[in-house]
């Protein structure tokens, strides 16, 4: 089985559980914090591939919620600006796997490392969609960071 980096926002239970599926598949997982990841542009920019630059973006974040960063307008070098500035509007898990990356659970990449079963529901998106209140996290909780 692989080793895989899987890169998160500490404390999301849509990233845990995506963590435990992987981990079922047989798969070594190494759990790294996304939002205190030293990224650069070119390393950021690898986990997207051919994904739209809207793809880009995790639809969770506060700002894309709140209207503030409208994906669809913004090109590439903006966005990995506004990333790298606020890595909340990464899209999440970032994952790596024997030189390979990708973002999102929605990857072939991901259907692969689970020998071709299905990914449910429960592991995509924000599990938390709708709720008042955020996902807690004790790093984004001293930081001011929610979502």
């Amino acid at each position: 089985m692989a080793r895989v980096t899987f890169y998160e926002k500490p404390g999301c239970g849509t990233n845990a559980r995506q963590k435990r599926m992987l981990e079922a598949a047989g798969h070594e997982i190494v759990a790294e914090n996304l939002l205190t990841e030293s990224w650069t542009s070119e390393r950021l920019r690898s986990f997207f591939g051919a994904m739209p630059v809207a793809s880009w973006f995790n639809s969770s974040a506060p700002r894309l919620k709140s209207g503030a960063v409208d994906p669809v307008t913004v090109a590439a070098p903006d966005a990995l600006a506004l990333m790298l500035a606020e890595p909340l509007l990464i899209r999440r898990p970032l994952l790596e796997v024997e030189g390979q990356r990708c973002a999102g659970f929605e990857d072939p990449l991901v259907t692969l490392l689970l020998g071709g079963g299905k990914v449910t529901p429960d592991v995509l998106g924000c599990g938390r969609a709708g709720s008042p209140a955020p996902c807690p996290a004790p790093d984004d909780a001293r930081r001011g960071i929610h979502s």
